[in-house]
């Protein structure tokens, strides 16, 4: 059945990079997509182009989502992606640059990194980030990154989410005649996408 956009944001989280390939944190570091994320950022805009009309292109303001955002927006018919500064990632400080179990191992679970974004504050700018793109930008594709998409819509769940892979698809929805909260539900994660082990942080 053809995705309804009027009540929804596709939520996307950019192709692959080589730093994300190697395992190192990239947060605000700007990191250009490798091959194999231009893949995916172009099976993801196939995808959503035949479950529905898109009325809407959203990026963060970093290389590699903007450019998933214009390859997707190539497939959906849209113009040049609207840059949202509420939607980039965190920023992880010292721990940028570095390999994911390395900085695990020195901060545990990604916190308390010197000069970084803490990751409750990150969460609550993103989520509000979500439901405002959800009021006054319905049916739009919102392209970010894997730790803002992730724990920003556990915090509107309420429940922790899984890790959200390179070019992997979630829907928030509000139907407003219900009152209900918003939902949160993966949509699909298109291939290629490389098989690499399931970390907590690492985005």
């Amino acid at each position: 059945m053809p995705v309804d956009p009027t009540a929804k944001i596709a939520l996307v989280r950019h192709g692959e990079t080589d730093w994300n390939l190697a395992g190192r944190i990239q947060g605000r570091t700007d990191i250009a997509l490798n091959d194999t994320g231009r893949a995916q950022a172009a099976e993801t805009g196939r995808l959503l182009a035949s479950h529905g009309s898109w009325t809407g292109l959203v990026s963060s303001p970093l290389g590699r989502a903007v450019e998933t955002a214009e390859i997707i927006g190539s497939t959906i018919d849209r113009t040049a992606p609207a840059i949202d500064e509420g939607i980039w990632e965190r920023n992880f400080g010292l721990a940028e640059g570095m390999h994911f179990a390395d900085a695990d191992a020195r901060w545990p679970g990604l916190r308390g990194i010197p000069e970084s974004e803490p990751l409750e504050d990150m969460s609550e700018r993103g989520a509000a980030a979500l439901l405002r793109l959800l009021e006054t930008a319905p049916g739009s594709v919102v392209v970010s990154h894997g730790a803002l998409i992730r724990w920003s819509l556990s915090r509107i769940a309420g429940s922790p989410l899984p890790r959200v892979l390179n070019g992997e698809i979630w829907m928030l929805s509000l139907d407003h005649e219900s009152g209900a909260a918003p939902r949160v539900k993966r949509f699909a994660a298109p291939g290629p996408v490389r098989d690499r082990r399931p970390t907590p942080l690492r985005d």
